[in-house]
């Protein structure tokens, strides 16, 4: 017997279910459905930041909504694309070839306020730059791809890409 699950049910699938689960695998649907739900809920916390005039409040960029939003979906955001990267049979820690250029600029612009040689430093993180869009659509790439079929190092596969699960047991 299967189940058909609803944009819905997979969008909140990662909060409710699997909030805080790195282990397992997550078909596209379940991924995809979650990132479109988490940019329309930031999207509507923007708006309303901007409607109440509030949009800036903190480090001058951020909203309280958006600051909370972020806080609170964090977690299941990395939670889901590491189970997403295993429906493909890779790791995890693929989610860091995005974060850490982004640390290595954040590092280089601390050395230019210091006073290293600025122009250097910005050249520099400009190529870190370069290397973090080059990273981010790797993992794009690899969040796109079918999921293996059958089972992989990661456990069996939790549904269909159709969206039609098949309960365990």
């Amino acid at each position: 017997m299967s189940v058909e699950l609803t944009p819905v049910d997979w969008a909140k699938r990662p909060i409710v279910e699997k909030y805080a689960d790195f282990t397992g695998r997550a078909p596209r649907p379940e991924y995809w459905w979650y990132v479109l739900a988490v940019v329309v809920a930031f999207v509507v916390a923007r708006v309303i930041e901007s409607i109440l005039g509030i949009g800036h409040m903190l480090f001058l960029t951020y909203g309280p909504l958006s600051a909370l939003l972020w806080l609170a979906t964090i977690v299941p955001s990395l939670a889901v694309g590491a189970r997403r990267l295993h429906d493909t049979d890779r790791s995890g820690w693929w989610l860091l070839i995005c974060v850490v250029p982004y640390a290595l600029m954040a590092l280089a612009g601390i050395m230019a306020v210091m006073g290293g040689g600025q122009l250097v430093v910005l050249g520099m993180m400009g190529l870190i730059g370069f290397v973090a869009l080059i990273g981010a659509l790797v993992l794009l790439y690899f969040m796109v791809l079918p999921g293996t079929s059958g089972q992989n190092r990661y456990g069996a596969p939790p549904a269909s890409d159709s969206g039609t699960v098949v309960p365990a047991g």
